[in-house]
């Protein structure tokens, strides 16, 4: 039986598998994830009525933009793969199916890193799905040592790697923030790519006044704020950003923001 968190940053999870669920039944659906559901109504049962109300409700406040977001990241995932790139590390996995949903080649792995409290949840909801690849879970958290169990769990540094990040660095101090960075880097072969994003989040604005309220944590703070593009440039990758709005126009969906410096950023390694 699935440990359901209802507290803390990996109920952000449930709510992103909740988006996925609801993107998956329309008819233009920018992608399927038919594992979702069986995510929903696992944590849907370990919740109290009116915080699952809650939940689904500021779910539906960032549906919009983050299912997009999804997607523009299966596209980083199959361009990394159609070059030949054979690691893909998840970087705050929480409940990603990528493994088992996009038909990855048998020979790439995917590496999932995220807390043990996520995967005590994730992985009982998972038994008898089968991924196409090879997937390896790294439950550890990230402001400790994640190098030595990636590295145990078969991670090869001398083989280009595609890394993820769809928001954990936002959650950590800029001091955590430089070291995963770092380390992700000394793990980096020439050709390794990073893809992350560059936001600009109103953390006053209600939506995420009342996620910090929900999760039970402060959330983003002043001590958080990095230029995690300078701070590639500055350990030898090269980056591209691409804005927001340039990105999703393709996909004909109402979510173009006005501010100009968000967007992708996509960084190799030289």
């Amino acid at each position: 039986m699935a440990s359901v968190p209802t507290t803390g940053v990996a109920v952000t999870a449930i709510g992103v598998a909740v988006i996925r669920a609801w993107e998956g039944e329309r008819v233009d659906r920018l992608y399927e994830d038919p594992l979702a559901g069986a995510f929903v109504a696992a944590a849907r049962a370990g919740f109290p009525a009116e915080r699952w109300e809650r939940l689904t409700a500021l779910a539906g406040e960032f549906a919009a933009g983050r299912t997009v977001a999804v997607r523009l990241v299966d596209d980083r995932v199959r361009a990394g793969v159609a070059d030949g790139l054979r690691q893909i590390v998840l970087i705050g996995a929480g409940l990603d199916t990528r493994a088992f949903r996009m038909g990855l080649p048998g020979e790439v792995t995917v590496f999932e890193i995220d807390l043990p409290e996520t995967f005590a949840f994730k992985e009982p909801v998972l038994a008898g799905a089968v991924p196409s690849c090879r997937r390896e879970v790294v439950a550890v958290d990230l402001r400790g040592d994640w190098e030595t169990p990636l590295l145990e769990r078969g991670f090869r540094p001398e083989l280009p790697t595609l890394w993820i990040d769809e928001g954990s660095l936002g959650h950590l101090t800029e001091e955590w923030n430089q070291g995963v960075v770092r380390t992700l880097t000394a793990l980096s072969a020439p050709g390794s790519r990073f893809a992350t994003d560059r936001v600009a989040a109103d953390q006053d604005a209600t939506r995420y006044r009342d996620l910090r309220t929900l999760v039970g944590t402060p959330g983003r703070t002043e001590d958080a704020v990095f230029d995690v593009e300078r701070w590639l440039r500055d350990l030898g990758w090269q980056t591209e950003f691409r804005a927001w709005n340039e990105a999703v126009e393709p996909f004909g969906r109402d979510v173009a923001l006005p501010d100009p410096a968000v967007g992708t950023i996509h960084a190799v390694r030289r």
